[in-house]
């Protein structure tokens, strides 16, 4: 198994674990800790993020922070201003949900999805009980496309 794949597996086991652990209605997730910037456009994005995925209520998460966000169980969970994934390289294979690209990880059976080629980072951690991805993924590009500018052409 390719290290990146082992990581990413192992973030979202974490977020689970968490969740589980904590008990009804609370998970525990680490908050991304980025540059003032991105902060900021991270906030205008996560203000807006909907009470419901997958019919799942949000929970609320511990510690507080305006950079996450979660809902139902197993938890769904959003990050933003997250440092650039580690998989991510020129020939990576992305999935392209109205205009933002993602990268899906692990490639065979995706867990994590990334945004990328935008000035944040934003990471979803969508448990495979919740198919298919793209309700949360058309939800988040729409916001992401909204709220985080692109990066000049050619980068990611």
């Amino acid at each position: 198994m390719h290290p990146a794949s082992r990581a990413v597996r192992g973030v979202s086991l974490l977020v689970v674990l968490l969740a589980a652990a904590t008990g009804c209605g609370v998970v525990r997730m680490e908050p991304p800790t980025p540059d003032a910037h991105t902060a900021k456009l991270c906030r205008s994005m996560m203000a807006r993020l909907p009470d419901t995925l997958y019919e799942q209520e949000r929970i609320r998460v511990e510690p507080d922070s305006e950079l996450v966000a979660a809902w139902g169980s197993p938890t769904i969970a959003v990050r933003c201003g997250v440092e650039r994934p580690a998989g991510l390289r020129p020939d990576s294979q992305l999935l392209s949900v109205n205009d933002i690209a993602w990268l899906p990880e692990p490639a065979d059976a995706p867990t994590l999805f990334t945004a990328v080629g935008r000035e944040a980072y934003v990471e979803l951690t969508l448990p495979a009980t919740y198919s298919p991805a793209a309700e949360a993924l058309t939800t988040l590009s729409a916001l992401i496309d909204q709220e985080i500018p692109a990066l000049p052409p050619g980068e990611l």
